[in-house]
């Protein structure tokens, strides 16, 4: 089974797909619907949203490696299409909630079922050999850009008709994933490589602990937390940081969106597979990591929509990056333990999303108001500094590595 499956890789790859379209969907929206359910200004929906964003975060944090575990347990088709109908399932709460607590408890159980990532990420390391794991971690991750390419499109469009369209939509659209996932997705974990659920080692803690045991895993989860956390600023005040500084409507938010994740994909689905063929996956991810530096400084000062743009034709290429590492990664631990290390990842990832929503925008909403310094790209600065420190470490250990 240790080959490149197409089948299979297509249709997890069309599941991460529905995942982050879903995602995508209702980026554009949220500003406006905290604002009508908590009748406040802009400055003051960006602290919220960042609170729910630190939520939903919060929850995939905790739940990743357990999801994961779970996964290395009972295979990744049940485990996957189970939180697949679940988000769809949540997704319909959150178009009818009134208040915003409703919307908050939307938001966490949002976090929970996302957690499946690292069931999706495992169903490569189950089907692809370890020398071309490089590509198929970009398909998938070009897969989950591509989300991104339809999601705020299209929730911008549908936003314009009303706040609660998008969360209808991706509630429709996490039905239709799990349609496919039943006809089409078959396990790709046999029984003989299952291992048994181990609470200890399905949480945060544990799986971090076991990860340990590879100092170089460790390292690199380090590196993907540091440079993850760089991109929480486009991540948490991408929709309020356009309105404000260029009047963006949800619907210009939504193709500046896309278009990162039209560019992205491409890098992820594209360029990652043969950057690895070519250069290998240490340099692959090294030197890619370098383009988020002008992409940040860019940002931060940008002055026009076209100055966003060229700085997202350049940082996305920093997006070969997590792919050329998870690739590394896979190949560092036990075959029984794919799992553990995706929901590791995630759990990492979830980190970032837990940090950086407050930090970016607690920093966003202090120089956006007019009582001090005016700089609204100051949350790119920080990303800026995390970025570097990322460069710094990834350097380092990719050199040891190479070097032993």
């Amino acid at each position: 089974m240790r080959q490149l499956n197409a089948p299979i890789l297509a249709s997890v790859a069309f599941i991460v797909f529905v995942d982050m379209i879903g995602l995508g969907l209702i980026i554009p929206v949220m500003p406006r619907l905290i604002s009508e359910l908590a009748d406040t200004s802009i400055y003051r929906s960006a602290e919220i949203g960042g609170l729910l964003m630190f939520s939903y975060a919060g929850m995939q944090f905790l739940f990743a490696p357990a999801i994961g575990g779970l996964s290395d347990r009972f295979g990744r088709r049940p485990v996957l299409l189970t939180t697949l109908f679940l988000l769809a399932a949540d997704y319909a709460v959150m178009a009818l909630a009134p208040t915003l607590v409703w919307l908050v408890a939307g938001r966490m159980m949002s976090g929970i079922m996302g957690a499946s990532w690292a069931a999706a990420n495992s169903c490569v390391a189950d089907c692809v050999t370890p020398e071309k794991r490089g590509r198929a971690f970009g398909l998938l991750a070009g897969a989950g850009a591509a989300g991104f390419v339809l999601g705020p499109a299209i929730g911008g469009l549908a936003g314009e008709f009303g706040t609660r369209a998008p969360f209808i939509i991706a509630a429709s659209l996490a039905l239709i994933g799990v349609g496919v996932g039943l006809v089409f997705l078959k396990e790709t974990l046999p029984l003989e490589r299952r291992r048994s659920f181990n609470l200890v080692r399905a949480n945060p803690v544990g799986s971090i602990i076991q990860m340990s045991k590879k100092p170089f895993v460790l390292s690199c989860l380090f590196v993907i937390f540091l440079m993850q956390l760089s991109s929480q600023a486009q991540i948490s005040i991408w929709a309020y940081w356009g309105e404000l500084q260029f009047g963006w409507t949800p619907s210009t938010t939504g193709y500046t969106a896309s278009l990162y994740g039209v560019v992205l994909g491409f890098c992820q689905a594209v360029l990652t597979g043969r950057s690895v063929h070519r250069f290998g996956a240490a340099n692959t991810a090294r030197f890619a990591l370098l383009f988020g530096i002008p992409s940040y400084l860019i940002l931060a000062f940008a002055d026009s929509t076209a100055s966003v743009i060229l700085a997202i034709f350049i940082g996305a290429l920093a997006g070969m990056t997590l792919p050329a590492l998870q690739s590394l990664m896979s190949s560092s631990v036990d075959e029984d333990a794919q799992g553990e290390l995706q929901g590791a990842i995630a759990s990492m990832l979830s980190l970032t999303a837990i940090i950086g929503p407050v930090v970016m925008t607690q920093t966003f909403s202090f120089f956006s108001d007019d009582k001090g310094v005016y700089f609204p790209g100051a949350p790119f600065i920080i990303s800026l500094a995390s970025l570097l420190a990322a460069i710094s470490l990834l350097w380092i250990v990719t050199s040891r590595r190479a070097a032993a």
